[in-house]
């Protein structure tokens, strides 16, 4: 029986060294946003791929890492303050509750001060002064909740909307101010 696809061949990894690991970075660095923390992951993935292959000690890698980070940060190519603003301020725009946007920068090793930093000036930005209530009125409008919805469909499916917006990351009290309101704002 004849194979569909070709089943995917992985490369040997290459020797882990300080220009391969700089190059490495770079590349990432021009691609992808990055807090020190994902960068210094996805750096570490390759160094622990690259000593399983080659038997060497994941140590000396580990160490190569966090230099190339520290150096990085000295020169401001990482700057995790600047990338906990940037990414909350894509999240909110897209909808997402300032609860979920703290978890998701969390998840990528930010520290606590940059992240209330960054919530704070969204804060800031808020016409209303709520962030949250902002980024709800997008999350309902896009997912046509509340008064994005039909008149008639609106009243039998007030629970489940609300429901919507509180696994969106909302407190009760953001949900029901936008799905109770008589007009889209």
């Amino acid at each position: 029986m004849k194979a569909s696809r070709k089943s995917k061949t992985r490369h040997k990894p290459r020797k882990v060294s300080k220009q391969h690991l700089e190059n490495v970075a770079l590349w990432y660095l021009a691609r992808y946003q990055a807090s020190a923390r994902s960068l210094e992951r996805v750096l570490m993935r390759r160094v622990a791929r690259s000593a399983e292959h080659h038997g060497t000690d994941p140590e000396d890698g580990r160490t190569l890492v966090a230099d190339l980070i520290a150096r990085y940060q000295n020169a401001g190519l990482l700057d995790d303050a600047a990338y906990a603003r940037a990414r909350a301020a894509s999240l909110h725009g897209r909808g997402v509750s300032l609860r979920v946007i703290a978890g998701r920068l969390r998840e990528k090793g930010v520290k606590q001060a940059a992240i209330e930093d960054a919530l704070a000036t969204l804060s800031e930005v808020a016409d209303d002064g709520s962030p949250d209530l902002a980024a709800a009125r997008r999350t309902a409008r896009r997912r046509r909740l509340g008064p994005w919805r039909r008149r008639e469909d609106r009243e039998g499916r007030r629970e489940k909307d609300l429901a919507a917006l509180a696994r969106a990351g909302f407190t009760y009290d953001v949900a029901r101010q936008v799905i109770d309101a008589e007009d889209p704002a």
